[in-house]
């Protein structure tokens, strides 16, 4: 259960940058940090392989002195180390040239069949902060590495890229280790990169602790450590009623499973109390079915407001099953003027396509309430047109849409992200490819329910809620169905009590 990270906090280039410049400010050489991630590379690879020929490739940079220090330890390890550099010797400077200095074998120049030959690929060629394709016999390099059978080792970021957003800058080194320091990035968990460093080592390298709240980061892996002090554990002077009281909308008569699913894993995910509200139509199927969840009728709009003025349910999942109508759209609306927190998925978010100020305007004009958004990327699309191509890439995209809606947006996918209306977001590494299947993202709302229901501040709320279901996938393993997610909860929750409590 526990991430293998040193902490939750990822730290963009700029932040790692900056964490940088405190170490060698609070005394530490930056030779020193280079010679430091030389050696926690070295050692990753003297760990998972035998003596073998392998080249080191080098640019131009202080990723390329890491290459350096790589090289020469090796070496001296009894490798033998072909060192390959891009450009001249003459062109390093700083920390990189020192490293350089040290190195007493040969440089050659890196061309395309440079890898011929070897047993294994270091590529040190550029690190997180790349910003643009990679060109000529580095690209050539990359797209080699794709197809090859030799294993290749990253250092900081497989070259191509992007450390602050995952994407592929055109063709990017495969890696099957990546071994990078301090902190994570978030590339190291957005995809494609996440897929592009294959293990992900991040190893401490004398960069002290108090760097972080000197560069005061805002993006997280979302992990346990991240959000426990937030988890609403059991407590032994607790109750049905203190642990919150939710309510699931149901939709029509032919469309009522989804709200069943959501409730089943609200129910699971430690709701005291569970309610489905549900259309008269829709009554005997949804009554044949329950059995610890609770029915209650409603009537349209009024009827919904009606069961919510019972100040005892305290939060609401709309969206599941109820179709794309204005019906969805004012019984939505209707919620969010209600004295609940709000979790808003699937069609009560598409109702909105044409009208989404109109719901942002709902949810600004009150406060006081909670409101997460549980969009896929086709609905975070309909909703959110104009972030497409956002620069920032994912994040920058889901950051700019909770700012925009005032609601916290969970962005879902295999790399989903979790925002807030203040810019801070958690990345999401731990769900499995089994999650892609029918009813899996009502189980989640249902799950980002019942931490509302519990009194867990919105984004995390939305955090526990998204690691649970990816925990609880992750258990079941293959043949993984919606209706298999709740029931794996007990044991989730079992362990996590262990790690956190």
């Amino acid at each position: 259960m526990n991430s293998d990270l040193p902490g939750p906090e990822l730290l963009t280039t700029d932040e790692m940058y900056r964490a940088d410049a405190f170490a060698i400010a609070a005394g530490t050489p930056g030779r020193d940090l280079m010679e430091t991630a030389g050696a926690a590379v070295a050692d990753a690879i003297c760990d998972r392989w035998d003596v073998r020929a392998t080249a080191v490739l080098c640019g131009p940079g202080n990723n390329g002195g890491d290459g350096f220090v790589i090289a020469r330890l090796l070496g001296e390890r009894g490798w033998p180390v072909t060192l390959y550099l891009l450009g001249g010797l003459d062109k390093l400077t700083g920390d990189a040239a020192l490293a350089a200095s040290d190195w007493k074998g040969q440089t050659h120049p890196l061309t395309e069949n440079c890898t011929e030959g070897a047993a294994l690929v270091v590529d040190a060629l550029f690190g997180a902060g790349l910003t643009r394709p990679l060109e000529g016999v580095p690209a050539k390099l990359a797209a080699a590495s794709h197809v090859s059978d030799v294993p290749h080792v990253s250092v900081d970021v497989p070259s191509g890229i992007d450390g602050n957003t995952g994407a592929d800058r055109g063709q990017a080194f495969a890696a099957d280790l990546t071994v990078t320091f301090h902190r994570a990035k978030p590339g190291h968990l957005l995809m494609p990169g996440r897929v592009r460093c294959g293990e992900l080592v991040v190893s401490p390298i004398g960069i002290p602790d108090a760097s972080i709240a000197h560069v005061s980061p805002a993006a997280f892996h979302n992990s346990p450590d991240f959000w426990a002090p937030h988890f609403p554990f059991l407590r032994n002077d607790g109750h049905k009623y203190s642990r919150g009281h939710a309510v699931v909308v149901s939709g029509g008569a032919t469309s009522t499973g989804a709200a069943r699913l959501a409730a089943r894993g609200a129910l699971r995910a430690g709701a005291g109390l569970v309610t489905v509200a549900s259309p008269e139509e829709s009554l005997a199927a949804n009554a044949a079915h329950l059995t610890a969840v609770m029915l209650e009728e409603f009537d349209g709009a009024p009827g919904i407001t009606a069961i919510l003025a019972d100040k005892r349910k305290n939060a609401v999942l709309i969206g599941p099953g109820s179709g794309v109508s204005s019906f969805t759209r004012a019984r939505t609306l209707a919620v969010l003027k209600s004295n609940t927190d709000v979790v808003l998925d699937a069609d009560a978010l598409t109702s909105f396509q044409e009208f989404p100020d109109v719901c942002w305007s709902a949810i600004l004009n009150l406060p006081d309430r909670q409101v997460v958004l549980t969009p896929h990327e086709g609905e975070f699309k309909r909703l959110f047109p104009d972030l497409e191509d956002h620069p920032d890439g994912k994040p920058g995209r889901v950051r700019e849409a909770a700012k925009r809606s005032g609601a916290v947006v969970v962005l879902k996918g295999p790399d989903t992200v979790i925002a807030d209306p203040q810019g801070h977001i958690a990345i999401n590494a731990n769900a499995p490819p089994t999650l892609a299947t029918a009813g899996s993202g009502d189980v989640l709302a249902g799950f980002v329910l019942a931490q509302l229901a519990q009194g867990v501040p919105a984004f995390q709320a939305a955090c526990i809620g998204v690691w649970l279901h990816g925990e609880a996938a992750t258990h079941f393993g293959p043949g993984l169905i919606a209706e298999d997610l709740p029931e794996m909860l007990p044991d989730v929750l079992e362990e996590l009590e262990g790690y956190i409590g």
